[in-house]
């Protein structure tokens, strides 16, 4: 199945994708853009162009788990998300993984500019294998 994972932020929203075997997850660009409506738009767009059949959210969870505000927020985006595509999307638990984007982006002496232009894109891509991950290892969950 292809699934769409998204990074939503308030100026760049990341998106990665995998291929039909769920082997691969790969980044598959930034959308920059402000405004909610606009961006939830752009991502189904995108949803649609790369043949989706579900779509991942990252939900930035508190660290002791609770949802704040910009998990509330990530969850609206979300919620319109699913009436646009018409797809399936599932809230992903996102904690650390721009940490562990920048951490990436360190190692590969990602500097500047090339740095944000793709560091949520890098943190899509954490967050849909690490999706994919869980789907391998809990196959009945799904």
């Amino acid at each position: 199945m292809v699934i769409l994972a998204v990074d939503y932020g308030d100026a760049r929203t990341g998106l990665a994708v995998c291929d039909r075997g769920e082997m691969l997850a790969s980044p598959a660009g930034v959308i920059q853009e402000w405004d909610l409506e606009k961006t939830a738009r752009r991502v189904a767009e995108e949803a649609a162009r790369l043949k989706a059949e579900e779509i991942v959210v990252g939900n930035p969870l508190n660290m002791n788990g609770t949802a704040g505000d910009r998990s509330r927020l990530c969850c609206e985006f979300g919620d319109r998300l699913r009436e646009l595509s018409g797809l399936p999307v599932r809230m992903w638990d996102e904690r650390s993984t721009t940490v562990s984007a920048i951490h990436y982006l360190n190692v590969t002496d990602t500097r500047g500019k090339r740095r944000r232009a793709v560091v949520d894109a890098v943190a899509a891509t954490i967050i849909l294998e690490n999706y994919l991950s869980y789907r391998r290892n809990h196959p009945q969950k799904d």
